[in-house]
């Protein structure tokens, strides 16, 4: 499966408690597009970056893992930033500084990724649901919102932007700090089974260390909501562990045959537990191990133990 991950890639200037400041390329989209690749799967980034040193970064990492920096992507003035300033427990409060635009041709994908700021940020984000309406006639989509707060007003506005690429989409993924910004003390199996009722063949809310609650309407509406465990780890930091857990899952449903086509598609919205727990459980053994590490460093098919 070739996937085109349209999204922010930016620099992570990261802040611990104690010690120095370091800089970690980053973005959520193109942390998923190097999971992927690190698990297999061939992968290309449309994003919005400098001709500049921290743009040569981001090429270079992106190079590193054979990550296919789409034409016309160094286009910005300056390369994005988000400051990332790490509390005891090593979770991350995002400052970002970021332009975001696609001033150029998105190339065709069997599967397309996007989220986080580039899916609300105009004028990059109509780009975005151009793409998506595009893409619904040839192959699958995943979307995670990654909410910033910092950058996307007020959660009653950004709701129906969401909402809108939910229900365009195959696969969706969020946090409970997701869910908790957009619907307030709202239960996630109950946005869980909302957004299901928009599309979607899968949706997964993940809540940290206690693993994730997913939704599959196909497998009926009394047994629609399973959760899904997590992994007992030593947590470094928290940078990247959504988008391993993203990366993690798409990885298990492409294997899987559920994601890449319209056959792919329709062969998912057919799917059992039984077909797609064993992705879910893909998905929290990457964030697990991204967890363990410092940064957004995702984990390979040999990490998971995967042949």
């Amino acid at each position: 499966m070739r996937t085109l991950v349209v999204g922010e890639a930016l620099v992570d200037v990261v802040r611990p408690v104690n010690g120095e400041v370091a800089e970690h390329v980053g973005g959520s989209p193109l942390n998923v597009a190097i999971g992927l690749a690190r698990l297999g799967h061939p992968a290309q980034l449309a994003t919005f970056i400098g001709d500049d040193d921290r743009g040569a970064a981001i090429r270079a990492h992106l190079a590193a893992d054979d990550v296919q920096l789409v034409a016309g992507s160094d286009g910005a003035e300056r390369t994005a930033t988000a400051e990332a300033v790490l509390d005891e427990t090593g979770a991350a409060t995002y400052t970002f500084d970021i332009d975001w635009q696609v001033p150029y041709e998105l190339p065709a994908a069997e599967h397309l990724h996007t989220g986080s700021i580039a899916a609300v940020l105009q004028p990059g984000a109509s780009a975005i649901r151009e793409a998506c309406f595009t893409q619904r006639a040839h192959g699958t989509i995943s979307y995670d919102p990654n909410c910033r707060p910092q950058l996307m007003g007020e959660p009653g506005d950004a709701r129906s932007d969401i909402e809108q690429l939910v229900g365009l989409c195959d696969v969706v993924k969020a946090s409970d700090e997701d869910v908790r910004w957009l619907y307030g003390e709202v239960p996630v199996e109950e946005i869980a089974r909302l957004w299901a009722q928009l599309g979607p063949a899968l949706v997964v809310v993940t809540r940290g260390s206690d693993g994730a609650v997913a939704c599959l309407p196909s497998a009926g509406s009394d047994d629609a909501v399973k959760t899904v465990a997590g992994q007992s780890v030593s947590v470094t930091d928290t940078v990247g562990a959504g988008d391993s857990f993203m990366s993690g899952l798409l990885s298990g449903l492409s294997d899987a045959g559920f994601l890449g086509s319209l056959a792919a598609r329709s062969r998912f919205q057919k799917a059992g537990w039984d077909d797609v727990l064993p992705a879910l459980e893909r998905a929290v053994a990457a964030a697990s191990i991204t967890v363990s590490r410092a940064g957004a460093n995702p984990p390979t098919r040999a990490d998971l133990a995967i042949d």
